[in-house]
């Protein structure tokens, strides 16, 4: 896990010095906080998904290659077979798989998310992120924090919000929650 946040942070290091960008004018540029963005790039701190897919379309590049260093092929279509989808972050108690790793220039990021049943007895995490972002559960019940509003979901319920205000969720009930998140 280690490796992977530092060859992550090579990677995303290496595109911004490539453009000449200092540090401090791309994490203003994308909406981060300096000293957060600096901690995620010198792999202190590991990146959020949705700064991953800021920092993939800041530089043209599919998160799917910024995250595992290939290029993704596919640009008719393509199909991940349940259990193949590659987990691309390992949060403690949270599991993100990429649905469409391997389609090239996608114009959004699915997930497959899932909050561990621990969740629900820790403080939620709130991250914020540009963009949009879509929620759709399918199993457990779910509590979305999204800028100091709480909502509970069950599954089939859905929420779609400004992914730039704090944001955050966690299992209810004593059992994992599983959802799509799709980040636009």
């Amino acid at each position: 896990m280690k490796e992977d946040v530092e060859e992550i942070a090579a990677r995303v290091k290496e595109l911004r010095e490539i453009s000449e960008i200092p540090a401090e004018d791309l994490a203003k540029e994308l909406g981060f906080a300096a000293e957060e963005y600096i901690a995620w790039e010198s792999a202190q701190k590991d990146f959020p998904v949705g700064a991953l897919v800021e920092i993939a379309s800041r530089f043209k590049v599919d998160l799917s290659e910024l995250i595992s260093g290939k290029a993704s092929k596919l640009k008719t279509f393509c199909v991940t077979r349940n259990g193949q989808a590659p987990e691309v972050s390992r949060r403690p108690m949270y599991g993100y798989w990429n649905l469409a790793y391997n389609f090239h220039r996608k114009k959004a990021e699915p997930f497959l998310v899932e909050a561990s049943a621990e969740t629900e007895n820790k403080p939620i995490s709130l991250n914020t992120h540009p963009g949009q972002e879509f929620n759709y559960v399918l199993e457990g019940r779910l509590l979305i924090s999204i800028s100091g509003h709480d909502i509970e979901l069950e599954p089939g319920d859905c929420i779609y919000y400004d992914s730039s205000e704090p944001h955050g969720m966690k299992a209810l009930g004593g059992k994992a929650a599983q959802f799509l998140a799709i980040v636009f």
